[in-house]
This record gives structure tokens, sequence and C-alpha cells, in this order.
């Protein structure tokens, strides 16, 4: 399991915990088809210290099952519990489409008003089920924004230049109701 080079890289997985008594793994993958998560190279550890040599041996409840060359016992296995699993960005293919991106080419661009007026950068991007959001924080480390990662609120998106133009949604704003006397 020797180091990796450091470099943009992409996760693909999670190690969910272990799997049985003989060191297998349950792992989440991100791939669009889970089992392509090895299909790409060699995937090492968040800090690029750890390389993994991993075989799938099937499915359960959602997640794929592995075997991890040198992990024979679930002690070792659930010490593996929580391992993001990267692969080098340069190892996956262009996206198919002009609007399909790959989330880690959009985290560190600069978000703008349509006029020009910087919102901060793209630090993460989230999914909680209704679609992806971009965290975006100020240069000056204020208070991060949530935004629809949208065609309406993203209208123009420059990856060679690192900007992305961003139209903030209006706040909903919340009226009182009138009360009824009676």
């Amino acid at each position: 399991m020797a180091a990796e080079p450091i470099g943009p890289r992409v996760c693909l997985g999670a190690i969910a915990g272990a799997h049985g008594v003989r060191g297998q793994v349950r792992i989440k993958a991100f791939t669009e088809v889970p089992e392509d998560l090895t299909a790409y190279g060699p995937l090492g550890d968040e800090a690029g210290r750890r390389r993994f040599r991993i075989n799938l041996t099937g499915r359960s409840k959602g997640n794929l099952l592995a075997e991890i060359a040198g992990v024979t016992d679930r002690d070792a296995a659930e010490a593996l519990r929580g391992t993001r699993l990267y692969v080098a960005r340069d190892a996956l293919p262009a996206p198919e489409d002009e609007e399909t991106f790959y989330h880690a080419d959009l985290i560190g661009l600069l978000a703008e008003t349509p006029e020009g007026e910087a919102l901060g950068r793209v630090r993460q991007i989230h999914n909680f089920g209704a679609g992806d959001v971009l965290e975006v924080v100020p240069e000056d480390a204020g208070e991060a924004r949530f935004l629809p990662f949208t065609k309406a609120v993203v209208p123009d998106l420059d990856l060679a230049g690192g900007r992305l133009t961003v139209v903030p949604p209006a706040e909903a704003e919340v009226k009182p109701e009138p009360h009824s006397n009676g």
C-alpha cells in the first residue's frame, strides 16, 4: 500500500465498514455504475499516503463488497471505516457533454454575479436529495451561501477561466399572517 502522487483527485467511494470476519469491507460507491469503482486505476486515501488493491466480490444492501489486499480480519476492515477512496482526476473520462461536470472541477471556482461582483469561491457541492447545491464561501471567510446548481442560478460556467456566473435566487420573505379577531 505505497503512497500515490498528490494532484487533482476525485472521490469515487467510501468504506462503510466491515463485512464478515475475514476482512471484507462494504463500500459505498459514488460512481454512476457502482462496479466501475475500480475501473479507473488505483484507489488511494484522502491524504494520498495509502494505495488500496481492491477486489470487488459482490453487493449487499446497496453497497459493494470487496477484499482489500493486506486486510485479513474484521478488526483491520473495521479500522478502514470512513476511509474515502480517491483516483487521479486525469484517469477519469472527459464528461460526455458540456452540461456534465465532475464536482472536483467546480471546487475552487470563483462565483460572480452577472455584474462581476465576487460572491466567493465554491468550497463544496452537496446533494441533500433535491439536486446539487453549491457551497460558496466569501474571500473574507464570511458566512457560506448555499445555492442550487441549476441553469437559472448558474447560467454560465467557465471552467477554463475558473469562474461561474451566479444569479442568486430571491430570498423567501415570510410575511406574518393577519390575526383574526373573532
